[in-house]
């Protein structure tokens, strides 16, 4: 007889009416919201709910969030000592392992591996039982892509396959691309957002979106099911690592579509579209790349620096054999100059010449490249940003760094794409061009290590996009813009985080772009800087404002009066600040009253 859902529900509450009960839900996947309220409302209907508890067990955070009325509980590694325990209970039949010393000391090898995953050390001890061949261990230990070893259905690579398989298809397709790093590789996140957009493995922007914000999505998405790690947040970028297994996890999945090369590479399959060169024995490109076509990525990482031949002759592999390719990374090449048909790379999106230091001019063809949407010119011997660059329309991410005193002028509908752009030893720069003004989509500006520059241009005022504003080691540079006519008043821009560091002629801050961000600026971070010895009053103007940093401005005596008046400030942070830290202490500073109702304050000497 097959039940409605009102009878089995009717049943169900028969069932749990005036009767305290735990409900363990493992291995959770559903993200459904509405479900999941829809079960708590049936549930209490029931008059014995509220001295019972359910627990959910999942491996996405999201589901956490959304079921969990208490902080979600995560699970940490098991410490090395009891994985080698669980390890040889399954390796093993009890007392064996005693005969078997050899053995033990290549499992602790195996069980390192693991990183803490119980599931793992009891796959791979359950895939050793009754071996006492030291080969077969050896093998084990050495075995990179453990997905070719047998498994069984609750070993845990078909459970992280089961993971894989609940993802959507955009995430799926941009897990497996993560495969092109090697294991234990730091990625970092603007750059690998940067190559998903290259290759076309966003999810489509919704209404409001940029693709970035797409990229960044994914990434949290990724986060939320644990399946990669946060090392550290720089703010404006984060760096992550991805656990060995599921390395292997996207490995298995990309379809062979990714491939780190070295110099032992004897074969690459003809569904490769995604190559890392990397290994400082190799000196030259490996004949099995020459006959391939259909590439869509090249990164060079770790190569022999002075390979200058080794470097010239990828990119010339890459501008006859690879008509196709979507992004080209060089850094730290020692090329001395790119050869005049890159520009018949018309499909080229992201090229990395970061790091470049003989490069000091730009062929003729390359304004031709005209579909490059993220270019890295930081740390390169270029003198002046030449003409050409500024015809690349779709531009979204421009890191420069020249030798000139000026940047060329920026000319009215250049650069109308740009979102994110980076000054970086810049040296010699005194100023900034007015023609910023008509960089309208730019939503993130870092001047780093600018060490002549002295000021911003006014026509920042114009960039009402601009959310990001960070400034280091620019030792010269006071920021002091007030309004100075009517308009200026009443601006309407957008700046969320300004970072000052290493500023030392600092005296003012910018009340010009933070006054006309006033409702939108949510961090403020300065940093080192010796001379500012008041902050305003007018930043109290600042609503918006939930984080303020202060460190190592020893000249700073106190805090705007009224700070109580920033009912959204949840974090203040005060560090090397002597005076700061005396007058605004928990345990009698004469000021703690005035900012006690702020959430998180951490005041360190």
């Amino acid at each position: 007889m097959i039940l409605t859902l009102e009878v089995l529900q009717a049943r169900l509450r028969s069932l749990l009416n005036d009767k305290k009960f735990l409900l363990v839900l493992d291995d959770v996947w559903n993200e459904n919201q509405a479900k999941w309220v829809g079960l708590r409302n049936l549930l209490r209907s029931t008059d014995g709910f509220s001295p019972s508890k359910i627990i959910v067990t999942t491996r996405s955070l999201n589901v956490a969030s959304i079921m969990s009325s208490i902080p979600p509980y995560i699970l940490k590694g098991l410490p090395l000592e009891d994985c080698l325990t669980l390890f040889t209970k399954w390796a093993f039949n009890d007392g064996d392992q005693t005969h078997y010393s050899n053995l033990i000391r290549i499992g602790e090898e195996i069980v390192k591996k693991c990183k803490g995953v119980p599931l793992a050390v009891r796959t791979l001890g359950s895939l050793l039982f009754q071996k006492t061949d030291e080969s077969d261990w050896i093998y084990i230990r050495d075995q990179t892509e453990i997905w070719r070893l047998e498994q069984h259905e609750n070993d845990i690579l078909p459970v992280l396959k089961l993971s894989y398989n609940h993802l959507p298809s955009h995430l799926q397709r941009c897990l497996a691309f993560l495969s092109l790093y090697r294991k234990d590789e730091m990625y970092y996140s603007d750059k690998v957002i940067r190559l998903w957009m290259a290759n076309g493995l966003l999810e489509h922007p919704k209404q409001n979106q940029e693709w970035e914000d797409v990229g960044k999505r994914h990434l949290n998405e990724l986060l939320s099911r644990c399946l990669i790690q946060k090392e550290r947040d720089f703010g404006l970028y984060f760096t992550f690592k991805m656990h060995d297994l599921v390395h292997d996890l996207a490995l298995d999945v990309s379809q062979k579509e990714c491939k780190i090369v070295n110099s032992e590479t004897e074969t690459v399959d003809e569904n490769v579209r995604h190559l890392l060169l990397c290994d400082d024995k190799l000196v030259k490109v490996p004949h099995v790349l020459e006959e391939m076509k259909n590439v869509r990525t090249i990164i060079i990482h770790d190569v022999l620096v002075e390979s200058k031949t080794f470097h010239e002759s990828v990119i010339n592999l890459c501008v006859s054999n690879f008509k196709y390719l979507r992004a080209l990374e060089l850094w730290g090449s020692p090329s001395t100059a790119l050869p005049n048909s890159i520009g018949t790379l018309k499909h080229l999106r992201d090229l990395d010449l970061g790091g470049c230091r003989s490069i000091r001019e730009l062929p003729r063809s390359f304004d031709k490249l005209r579909s490059l949407q993220s270019l890295n010119l930081g740390y390169t011997g270029l003198q002046q940003l030449p003409d050409c660059v500024q015809r690349l329309i779709e531009l979204r991410h421009l890191v420069i760094t020249i030798k000139a005193t000026h940047l060329k002028e920026i000319r009215a509908g250049c650069w109308t794409s740009l979102q994110y752009l980076v000054l970086y030893e810049c040296k010699e720069l005194e100023c900034l061009p007015e023609g910023m003004q008509y960089l309208k989509s730019l939503r993130t500006l870092v001047l780093c290590f600018c060490t002549k520059l002295v000021s911003l241009p006014r026509s920042l005022k114009f960039l009402t996009k601009l959310e990001h504003l960070a400034i280091g080691c620019c030792v010269q540079i006071n920021l002091k813009m007030e309004a100075e006519e009517e308009e200026d008043k009443d601006l309407q821009l957008s700046l969320k985080t300004l970072s000052l560091d290493n500023l030392y002629a600092l005296t003012d801050l910018p009340r010009l772009l933070l006054q006309g961000s006033s409702s939108t600026l949510q961090q403020l971070r300065v940093m080192r800087c010796p001379k500012l010895s008041i902050l305003p009053a007018w930043l109290l103007n600042l609503t918006s404002l939930h984080k303020l940093e202060i460190e190592d401005c020893g000249n700073l005596s106190a805090l705007p009066e009224g700070i109580d008046r920033l009912t959204n400030l949840r974090e203040l942070t005060i560090d090397g600040c002597p005076e700061l830290s005396k007058r605004y202490r928990e345990n009698g500073g004469e000021d703690w009253h005035k900012i006690a109702h702020i959430q998180k304050v951490d005041i360190k000497d």
